[in-house]
């Protein structure tokens, strides 16, 4: 029984081998002092409840070494887009305003009036052909975004479905559209209004 138990261990150690390198891959996280749930979802741009969830934890603490289970997120190329659209259309603007910026977006994905998609929602055309974001139409979404632009995006997506629920932004000083400027405010950051 003895011999039985140590080649029942050996074998569990040498699969452990195996396995182990798979448990490192982009699901997984193994948390380092000095982390939060914050920090680690805006780092995965995954929202912060879903963070909590994914792992069955309602409390904020964190113990350095455990290993966290990292749910799915917005695909790269969609972040890239989100955050050339987010420099596009808030360049000069705050942080904030940057962060609400890709807000926007991610409520439209969330919200049935609009495409499911980053990449829909960001190039969708009304019926009269008019694109929704004026960067997608004059070319100025396919410069490079910033790394404040990113970082943006990532804590929108970290906080997702947790704001106001602004599906609309625009300029009081520039809109021209009665339509839009009878929407209801949410917020004013900077030059833009959000609205819903």
């Amino acid at each position: 029984m003895k011999k039985f138990k140590k080649i029942l261990l050996t074998l569990t150690l040498s699969i452990s081998v195996f396995v182990l390198p798979y448990t490192t891959d982009a699901a997984s996280y193994i948390v380092q002092s000095g982390d939060s749930f914050w920090t680690i979802s805006n780092k995965f741009g995954v929202t912060l409840s879903n963070l909590q969830k994914t792992n069955n934890r309602t409390g904020s603490v964190l113990y350095a070494g455990e290993t966290l289970t990292i749910p799915s997120s917005i695909a790269n190329a969609d972040k890239e887009l989100m955050a050339k659209l987010v420099q596009a259309e808030a360049k000069g603007e705050s942080y904030a305003g940057k962060v609400a910026v890709a807000t926007v977006i991610l409520n439209r994905v969330d919200s049935n009036l609009f495409p499911n998609t980053v990449k829909a929602v960001i190039y969708e055309r009304s019926a009269g052909g008019y694109y929704a974001f004026s960067p997608v139409k004059n070319g100025t979404i396919n410069q490079t975004a910033t790394a404040e632009s990113k970082r943006a995006v990532n804590e929108a997506i970290a906080f997702r479905g947790q704001g106001s629920g602004s599906l609309y932004f625009y300029n009081p000083k520039t809109a021209t559209s009665s339509w839009i400027t009878s929407r209801q405010v949410t917020v004013t950051i900077g030059n833009h209004r959000f609205a819903k």
